[in-house]
């Protein structure tokens, strides 16, 4: 198996809507009319297309008091809390958008031991010019639903070189207001006495780390330091409420791995007798020792040897105790990572051999103190006899297709194994992260006895694939085909169940599909990473919607790129990474040279007309009408990136989001006319026709009326309406937008980190559409703006927020009840942040609440968390979001949102009245 390839993406700044003038037809004319008030939003409800997995896992973390209270970590997908009731993983961080993409790379996380409810995490996405953003400490106060963010004065790197190690991220046991964190890049050791709400450089810690993977690396991503790596607390050293006297710091320098303080931090050493030549990738304190495990790379996937210490914390003397010592050379070609003792049992210890790629990953078990360990499986080549069953049933890709000859075998057993977690509470229970995914065992201490281990993925609901491309066919078995980054890509019949992955050919990523629109059964795909050595080649061609694939032929050395299939799959067109746009005039034929459109220029087909092909490339649209024969160039202006695609059912009709705005042609691609409410867009589609409406719904992920969001036009393109909200964002989603011809209302939303997402409408189909306000505006207001984010943003000059206000609500059905209360909690010129709280006054439960009042002022709310609000005129009304309708009573939830304000009075609108559902 590969290294996991990443798609990076580096955000434009403020994108202006002016377009310069050239030879050929240029963008002037402006949809809409009059300017009008911004999008209105419609409640969706969203959820992950299981794939199940598809990333790395680098990190694992049980909470060490309070039983099942388990978080994961992931280094482009974000941050996971254990759901025990579901057997699934929830995920935390979808409130971060094009923003704060970044977020979704999360280096170190670390859960409360005092106050379980609090957990923190460290995240950032890439230390060099890909991630324009420093990395922040996130902080929650309720198990990961809500956080507030400090931003720190460095990037961070939770998609970097080192990301298994850990955790950098640390809380004191005893005096949980203290947290330290350690950086890359020379940034060294930080420390927050205030629940990490401020943090400062901890000046006199002696050792930054200077261990650089790759110094004369070019692509500028291997030639950091690794910085620090994990920090541990000798929890005995204090006293409840005290600081902590003794810590211990792993540092990537190979002759100065361990350092200490042995009074709360005021003072640093070098831990005195370490083992040299090899970082310390984690370390844990437990049973008075210091558990170390060391590789001579940073990983995750690199490390040649490495060692297994324990160092006696009274008396200072490093034993080794390596399963297999790194100078048994001719079986130690691996380094160590994974670590884990048994807190029920000291004695009791876990390490993993990360970076050894063949056979197998290793893991071993040790019950007496490391003195000697029993491991997953023996091999002696080429016979392997396994401790273990593998169950991948539930999810059946992770054999990746395989046939493997001993001792290999299919599925892994793992690799890039950095995180391995014992449960505290339960000595039978394990998890470990691999590449692609979790698996975990609830009979571990089987392997002690001599038994077998029982191993399944423990991975539900935990999504990490880099979408590269989406199609809904609008007839067939499967609703729904995706290409993705490393895993190829899927054919989902139902969109609750993990299906295979594509096979014969198999490509590591499938960065483009097609169908044809007048046969849907007959599909392509083109990628790159296919498995040379079994004679495929990079495209793949179905005429049964997919379920069953042949390889197409190739021009020499194609990959990856984009691909079109025509109207009636007669014709391909193929524009590829880096050969240039090739045509086949059959259906998986051979291809030829195609004249007039750049290489790397994005290809769609029209979807009425077989000999009618568009491209697009750096804002200069192209038409073929020779089924791709030859190209000529139509329409300039388009701005350097975006996506494009030709509606179903109208020839000549195309859509294009790009890095200037939302555009229409209905001359195929002769002209194009800009959207007004638009500033900027990244992925368009298309999906079934709203009640009553002949043309198909528009979906596309864009900036209208200055807010960036998931919007749909029923009306092509006349209004335009907001179905995401502030806590389903997804990060820098949306390259691939679809939706489904089938079922209205639904779109599918591709992330880079997330997997596939879609929403339903919970207007029922027989109602009459939502009528949004016409979206003509212009521009964004250049008036300060509050964060998107949950937290209040700060006020340059604050003034005195009025009193809350709070109007009761009569019993409601069944004995349900509530109230709500509107506090403004901070504001600044022309804007304002306030919060709804609303709490249940009944005798019985809540399914769901309802908070209407009106505005006196001309106040205006811009986004809405914890809410979905509709706004008409000064009348505003919120309703739960899906995970804080149930109250019980006395129970109390909140809505925070932004708004604007006219400076001169800000008052509280009343009454504010709640109603119980």
């Amino acid at each position: 198996m590969q290294p996991r390839a990443r798609r990076t993406r580096t955000l434009a700044g403020t994108l202006a809507a002016t377009l310069t003038a050239g030879a050929l037809a240029v963008v002037t004319q402006l949809a809409g009319g009059t300017p009008a008030a911004a999008a209105s939003s419609e409640p969706y409800t969203w959820k992950n297309v299981r794939i199940d997995g598809g990333g790395f896992v680098p990190g694992i973390i049980f909470n060490p008091t309070e039983q099942n209270l388990i978080y994961a970590r992931t280094d482009i997908g974000g941050a996971y809390r254990w759901n025990q009731s579901t057997s699934s993983w929830i995920p935390l961080l979808d409130f971060a958008g094009w923003d704060h993409w970044n977020y979704n790379g999360v280096l170190s996380l670390a859960t409360d031991p005092v106050q379980t409810s609090k957990v923190y995490a460290a995240v950032g996405m890439y230390l060099n010019s890909w991630d324009p953003n420093n990395g922040a400490i996130l902080r929650s106060s309720d198990k990961g639903a809500t956080w507030a963010a400090t931003t720190l004065p460095f990037k961070v790197g939770g998609n970097m070189p080192g990301r298994g190690m850990g955790e950098r991220l640390a809380i004191d046991p005893n005096r949980n207001s203290t947290l330290y964190f350690g950086a890359e890049a020379g940034n060294g050791l930080w420390r927050s006495t205030d629940s990490g709400v401020t943090w400062a450089k901890v000046t006199n810690f002696p050792n930054a780390g200077n261990y650089v993977q790759d110094p004369a690396d070019t692509n500028n991503y291997l030639n950091f330091s690794q910085g620090i790596g994990w920090v541990a607390f000798d929890k005995s050293t204090g006293t409840a409420g005290n600081t902590t006297q003794t810590i211990y710091v792993g540092v990537a320098d190979l002759q100065n791995t361990v350092y200490r303080s042995l009074n709360g931090g005021t003072s640093w050493e070098r831990v005195a007798g370490q083992p040299t030549g090899y970082l310390a990738h984690q370390g844990e304190i437990a049973g008075g020792y210091l558990y170390i495990t060391t590789s001579d790379k940073g990983g995750p996937y690199d490390g040649g040897h490495g060692d297994v210490w324990k160092m006696q914390l009274s008396t200072g003397a490093w034993t080794q105790i390596s399963p297999v010592p790194s100078s048994d050379t001719s079986n130690n070609y691996f380094g160590y990572s994974g670590l884990s003792v048994d807190r029920q049992n000291p004695n009791t210890l876990m390490v993993t051999g990360y970076s050894s790629w063949y056979p197998d990953t290793f893991i071993w078990r040790s019950t007496d103190g490391g003195a000697t360990w029993r491991q997953f499986y023996d091999y002696a080549w080429p016979n392997r006899t396994n401790r273990y069953t593998l169950n991948i049933s539930g999810v059946p890709w992770l054999d990746f297709n395989e046939q493997k000859s001993a001792p290999e075998q299919s599925p892994k057993l793992g690799w890039m194994t950095e995180a391995l977690e014992i449960d505290p509470f339960n000595a039978n229970r394990m998890l470990f992260g691999t590449g692609a995914t979790i698996y975990g065992t609830t009979n571990l201490t089987a392997l002690d006895t001599g038994g077998m281990v029982a191993l399944s993925p423990f991975i539900k609901g935990l999504e990490e694939t880099a979408v590269l491309d989406l199609i809904s066919p609008p007839t067939g078995t499967s609703p729904l085909i995706s290409g993705v980054g490393d895993i190829g890509g899927f054919r989902h019949t139902n969109l609750d169940v993990v299906p295979d992955m594509f096979d014969m050919p198999y490509f590591g990523s499938t960065n483009s599909l097609d169908y044809a629109e007048l046969n849907p059964s007959y599909v392509v795909r083109v990628g790159k990473g296919a498995r040379t050595a079994n004679g495929q080649t990079n495209i793949g061609v179905s005429s049964d919607g997919g379920a069953n694939w042949w390889s197409g032929s190739s021009p020499s050395g194609a990959q990856g790129g984009t691909v079109a299939l025509n109207a009636n799959g007669t014709r391909v067109v193929w524009s590829t990474e880096a050969n240039g746009v090739f045509y086949a005039t059959s259906f998986g034929g051979g291809f030829s040279q195609a004249s007039g459109a750049p290489a790397t220029a994005k290809v769609e087909s029209d979807r009425v007309n077989p000999n009618k092909f568009y491209a697009l490339y750096n804002g200069t649209f192209y038409v073929s009408t020779n089924g791709g024969q030859s190209f000529t160039s139509t329409a300039t202006g388009l701005g350097a990136t975006g996506n494009f695609k030709a509606m179903p059912g109208v020839e000549g009709e195309i859509w294009l989001a790009g890095e200037t705005g939302v555009y229409r042609s209905t001359n195929s691609g002769t002209s194009f006319t800009k959207f007004a409410a638009s500033a900027s867009g990244v992925g368009i589609g298309f999906g079934k026709a709203a009640p009553g409406r002949t043309n198909m719904a528009v979906y596309t992920m864009a900036t209208i009326d200055g807010v960036r969001g998931v919007y749909r036009s029923n009306d092509v393109g006349a209004t335009w309406v907001r179905i995401n909200d502030a806590q389903h964002q997804y990060g820098n989603a949306g390259d691939a937008i679809t939706g489904d011809p089938r079922t209205y209302g639904r779109v599918y939303l591709g992330t880079n980190g997330r997997g596939i997402i879609y929403g339903d409408a919970t207007v029922t189909p027989s109602s009459p559409p939502p009528s949004p306000s016409a979206s003509t505006s212009a521009s964004p207001s250049a008036s300060p703006s509050a964060s998107a984010s949950p937290s209040a943003s700060p006020s340059a000059s604050p003034s005195t927020p009025p009193s809350p206000s709070a109007s009761p609500s009569p019993s409601g059905p069944g004995g349900k009840a509530c109230t709500a209360t509107y506090k403004v909690l901070n504001s600044w010129p022309g804007g304002f942040t306030g919060e709804l709280k609303v709490t249940s006054t009944g005798t019985v439960a809540t399914a769901g609440w309802r908070v209407n009042f009106t505005f006196t002022a001309g106040q205006v709310i811009s986004q809405m968390w914890g809410g979905i609000r509709t706004q008409t005129g000064s009348a505003v009304q919120a309703v739960n979001e899906g995970y804080n309708g149930a109250l019980a009573p006395a129970a109390s939830t909140t809505a925070g949102f932004n708004a604007s304000w006219n400076n001169s009075s800000n008052p509280i609108p009343s009454p504010v009245t709640c109603t119980a559902l």
